[in-house]
């Protein structure tokens, strides 16, 4: 999973643009592109010296999915950019792949009235294009979990280093397959510890009887916790996400329990990339080697992106961002989606 800066026909590589969770914001991620100095050729977006990297999370709720995905994906195929896979990449292979015989259950990710919400905006803007969804399906199982390459790292959620050493191990490339994606939906498996810390993070259990009504419509029993901190203390030292904790939470001791769960990437590791935890306001750095770059794109926030080019201590004036207007909440006219 090691790379190296190459030379292109056009020049040398001179970076990377890393691009944060569109969630179908499809028009707005052309934008982007454009501001970043990608343009259109042959149907992909290209750039004479860089390349994107993008963090995951291209489906569900937006209004251009499809869009969103194929301006990634013929990127990517070109070569004109990486991608990590996102937990709703995943969620949609298990939400879609039937469970084999002996699980005692149809789909490896169960219909409920919660997946069938999250996943709903997807399958319709897909509805009257089922051998594309299929194609999309087989090339979201080839997106990797996570990559390194010329001095950064890349994953969705979480760099935990002994489970990226553990996939590593069996899946050199980052990539799953169509066993190891059956396996992952067991709690307990090896599969399941890799898949839910790499594109979910960790996650930390609220008191009984206590929930967050979140932002994003649901109701959640737990929150969202970084992995940047050496010796964090209280559920404050370690919360991550534009949910505030209820009453006093914030202050509530650590177990050693909750402790011993939680991840850790020092200062001494190279940058890292990473979305997911829909952060609000000006695009800021949480540590002084990593950068979160989802902003809520689909909530009419920003898609971010960073311009790295190759320094190990980031630099939030590499920040650039499109804020999301509320015109693209409007579904798209079929010639907003087609290329060609």
């Amino acid at each position: 999973m090691q790379g190296t800066r190459r030379v292109t026909p056009q020049g040398t590589l001179e970076g990377y643009d890393l691009i944060g969770d569109v969630h179908g914001c499809g028009a707005t991620l052309g934008s982007l592109l454009e501001r970043l100095g990608y343009h259109q050729r042959g149907g992909v977006y290209r750039h004479p010296r860089r390349k994107v990297i993008f963090l995951g999370d291209l489906i569900d709720r937006g209004p251009r999915i499809r869009l969103a995905v194929t301006i990634a994906r013929r990127m990517v195929e070109a070569g004109e950019a990486h991608i990590v896979m996102g937990n709703h990449e995943y969620n949609a292979l298990a939400y879609c792949h039937r469970a084999p015989a002996g699980m005692n259950r149809e789909w490896l990710r169960e219909h409920t009235p919660r997946h069938n919400r999250i996943i709903r905006e997807t399958l319709e803007q897909y509805r009257d294009h089922p051998q594309e969804w299929e194609e999309t399906l087989a090339w979201f199982l080839d997106i990797p979990l996570c990559l390194e390459l010329d001095g950064l790292r890349v994953v969705h959620a979480c760099w935990d280093p002994a489970l990226v050493d553990e996939l590593r191990r069996d899946h050199p490339d980052g990539r799953i397959d169509e066993d190891f994606l059956a396996a992952s939906v067991r709690p307990g498996t090896r599969e399941f510890r890799i898949l839910d810390r790499l594109t979910r993070g960790t996650h930390v259990l609220l008191p009984e009887g206590v929930e967050i009504q979140s932002g994003d419509g649901f109701t959640r029993r737990s929150f969202r916790a970084h992995f940047w901190t050496r010796h964090p203390r209280t559920w404050g030292d370690v919360v991550f996400q534009p949910d505030n904790l209820p009453g006093d939470l914030e202050r509530r001791a650590l177990s050693d329990e909750e402790r011993s769960r939680l991840s850790y990437y020092g200062p001494d590791q190279p940058p890292l990339f990473i979305g997911h935890y829909w952060c609000e306001g000006i695009p800021a750095l949480p540590a002084a080697n990593i950068a979160c770059l989802d902003y809520s794109a689909v909530k009419f926030g920003r898609l971010v992106a960073y311009r790295w080019s190759g320094e190990q201590q980031l630099d939030a004036d590499h920040f650039m961002w499109i804020r999301v207007p509320r015109e693209e909440e409007a579904r798209p006219q079929p010639w907003e989606i087609d290329f060609d």
